[in-house]
């Protein structure tokens, strides 16, 4: 992850243990991708065993791991740092 923002040189470290809270954003959002994938599996192969349904959902929760790490911690740093869209326009001018 960089230490700033591109665009607007917002610092990503904005404390120590900052993004800790984001563990329970991406506990969530895996929470949601197990319960999606299950449904899917449940619709497109009803006959499958627990088996091949653990597998697939482990298989895609540790596939998709990187990818709600990095949007837990965009979520998590959108709750408690204010966006100022002016800086980013004033920049691309």
């Amino acid at each position: 992850m960089p230490d700033r923002c591109p665009n607007c040189n917002q610092s990503f470290k904005v404390e120590p243990s900052f993004y800790t809270g984001a563990m329970y954003v991406s506990y969530g959002l895996q929470v949601g991708l197990f319960i999606a994938v299950f449904v899917a599996l449940q619709v497109l192969y009803p006959e499958a065993s627990a088996m091949v349904y653990v597998g697939i959902v482990a298989s895609v929760a540790v596939i998709l791991s990187p990818i709600t790490l990095r949007f837990s911690r965009s979520i998590w740093i959108h709750l408690f740092v204010k966006h100022d869209p002016g800086v980013l326009s004033a920049k691309s001018e």
